[in-house]
């Protein structure tokens, strides 16, 4: 095995396990569990992620020895996860979006649940092929599906969860910032 195998290798072990942690919590975070954590624990699993996922931008191009993507199975239903995060963030699940900041303006809308279930599912794929030993069709399934999609979608739910817990824990009534300037500043 030369070096750059044993690094890519490490890199395909390091995005599966970021993977399988974003994977358990989101599904932890729809099944509503415990709702007074779900903003920070969403906010940590896609930051992670995007770590990841700017580590497999940074690789350069992975090319599988196959020219097909061996076939692992039917995908898996992700609708009840979308289903059940929809309902998580219901009221507040539709945020707006510039579709792309390079080319101009355009703004469309986007949906929390929408956008954390196109992560897990490209996620899932590409630990499906790691799993059964496919550890370069794994890699190239996340670099690609993260430069063309979920990285994309990351970002943008990222920013959208740090805004909404901003305007949770910021958004109070004046007396009682003012109280709690007043008590910071007492020895």
């Amino acid at each position: 095995m030369t070096t750059a195998d044993a690094d890519l290798r490490d890199i395909a072990e390091s995005v599966a396990n970021e993977a399988r942690s974003y994977l358990t919590t989101v599904t932890e975070v729809a099944s509503g569990a415990n709702p007074d954590a779900s903003l920070p624990l969403l906010l940590l699993a896609v930051s992670d992620m995007l770590a990841a996922g700017a580590r497999l931008g940074a690789t350069t191009d992975v090319v599988p020895s196959e020219r097909f993507e061996p076939d692992v199975g039917p995908d898996p239903d992700v609708e009840p996860l979308r289903a059940n995060l929809a309902n998580v963030f219901e009221g507040i699940d539709e945020y707006a979006e510039v579709v792309d900041p390079l080319l101009g303006v355009e703004v469309q809308s986007a949906s929390v649940s929408g956008d954390l279930v196109a992560i897990a599912g490209a996620l899932a794929q590409g630990l499906r092929h790691y799993e059964s030993g496919g550890v370069l069709e794994a890699l190239w399934w996340w670099q690609f599906s993260y430069l063309s999609d979920w990285g994309e979608r990351a970002s943008s739910v990222l920013r959208t969860l740090q805004t909404m817990l901003a305007h949770l824990r910021l958004d109070v009534e004046d007396d009682v910032a003012a109280e709690a300037e007043y008590d910071a500043l007492q020895p």
